[in-house]
């Protein structure tokens, strides 16, 4: 909103400073700064809210320590986080965007699903919640909408890079001896292309297109592509519920990845940028900053609250729409195939599950009698049993992804 007055007042007045409102940079500052003012602010007075409505977790008693004294903290915080993610996109970013609709609507939806569960555990008082299928169906749904507009919409493109290559020798004004023959390669032109390619880490000049994989069939690359991207937010969703079992671990966890997908899309979305770092240009990408700094601010006010000892949970209403976001913004960006490394923490919290239930029903088919590869799962609760305090687990994971977030982005030059 904000976004649009500031372009019509810079068209039709004179009044200074008006371009400002223009740029990214100074929109994406705005929407953090606006986003953890949000969260700070008016988080108070919605934990007071849920403490009045009694809308507090149920704890089940899983035998670690300090957990019980946890019972009655009020829980479907990820209303804060929601709000303070979606009023600052609305006022500062550019709405006609459709990567700024797809995320808003990728908001709504994973919001109003964690939403759901979290009322049916708190009001209906089933301690399951939504059922899975549904949860399910409902990553599923969004899959099908990423995936469809990404194959549908117009707006949505890449930039193929022509270049013109020269070759020249350099010698000595004196001598007139040869120093060297050098070859300049220079950007001309850029080629706008609907295509179901993504980026691939590490490798340089590759990309992986669906298309190969289907022989060339477009509407069957596409298909796939759907299919991706439903495994990509299920698969990213269901790894951050299982990583919000303790306090802070899945916010401040969350933090260092939403900020490398910040800078992916800027860096992404500017020819010149991506040109140098050799990356994909996909044009208007750039305006996804905006969103994941509000994504960012709003994760990082939320820790306020939710950091040891916790003042208030996030909810399924959190967890589910924080791990989806990330999905759809990786997928936006065309660099799906990065989250197993940004989101490692997400991976191995999933796997420590599957192993540990895995191993179980094998050992109890084979012995009779089920065996555990961890204390408990996921990974987190392993260490908890092991007798680490919370806060300390929270801060080794927080630097795990900040390493990890660190390789992400060495990654871009790692070619």
């Amino acid at each position: 909103m904000l976004y649009r007055l500031f372009e019509y007042l810079n068209q039709h007045t004179d009044l200074p400073g008006m371009r400002i409102g223009e740029y990214i940079s100074f929109r994406a500052v705005a929407a953090i700064v606006l986003s953890l003012l949000i969260t700070i602010f008016f988080g108070k007075y919605i934990i007071r809210l849920l403490r009045r409505k009694q809308i507090g977790e149920d704890i089940r008693d899983l035998g670690l320590e300090g957990q019980l004294q946890k019972k009655g903290t009020p829980t479907m915080g990820g209303i804060i986080i929601l709000l303070a993610i979606i009023v600052p996109v609305l006022l500062f970013g550019d709405l006609g965007n459709v990567y700024v609709q797809l995320m808003l609507i990728s908001t709504i939806w994973l919001g109003f699903i964690g939403g759901l569960d979290d009322y049916i555990k708190v009001f209906r008082h089933k301690k399951e919640g939504l059922k899975g299928r549904f949860k399910v169906v409902g990553q599923v749904g969004l899959g099908i909408i990423v995936g469809t507009t990404m194959w549908l919409s117009e707006d949505i493109v890449i930039r193929e890079k022509s270049y013109e290559v020269s070759s020249y020798t350099v010698t000595d004004d004196q001598s007139g001896e040869t120093l060297g023959n050098y070859t300049e390669r220079r950007l001309v032109s850029t080629v706008a292309e609907k295509s179901t390619k993504t980026s691939i880490p590490f490798l340089k000049d590759t990309e992986l297109d669906y298309a190969v994989l289907t022989m060339g069939n477009e509407t069957m690359a596409w298909l796939l592509y759907i299919v991706v991207a439903i495994f990509v937010i299920t698969a990213v969703s269901n790894g951050a519920n299982l990583t919000d079992g303790i306090d802070g671990l899945l916010t401040g966890v969350s933090v260092p990845i939403v900020l490398v997908l910040g800078m992916l899309s800027y860096l992404s979305g500017h020819v010149i940028y991506s040109d140098y770092l050799n990356i994909m240009y996909i044009p208007d990408s750039g305006e996804l900053i905006i969103f994941a700094a509000a994504f960012a601010g709003a994760l990082i006010g939320f820790l306020w609250y939710n950091s040891f000892p916790a003042q208030i949970f996030m909810g399924d209403t959190g967890s589910l729409t924080i791990g989806g976001l990330i999905a759809v913004l990786a997928l936006c960006l065309r660099k799906e195939l990065l989250l197993p490394l940004l989101c490692g923490i997400f991976l191995v919290e999933s796997l420590s599950v599957m192993l540990q239930v895995g191993y179980f029903k094998y050992t109890k088919k084979k012995y009779g009698e089920g065996r555990r590869i961890f204390l408990m799962s996921p990974l987190h609760h392993h260490y908890q049993k092991r007798g680490m305090f919370e806060t300390k687990i929270m801060m080794r994971f927080f630097i795990i992804s900040l390493l990890l977030s660190a390789l992400t982005l060495a990654t871009l030059k790692l070619q």
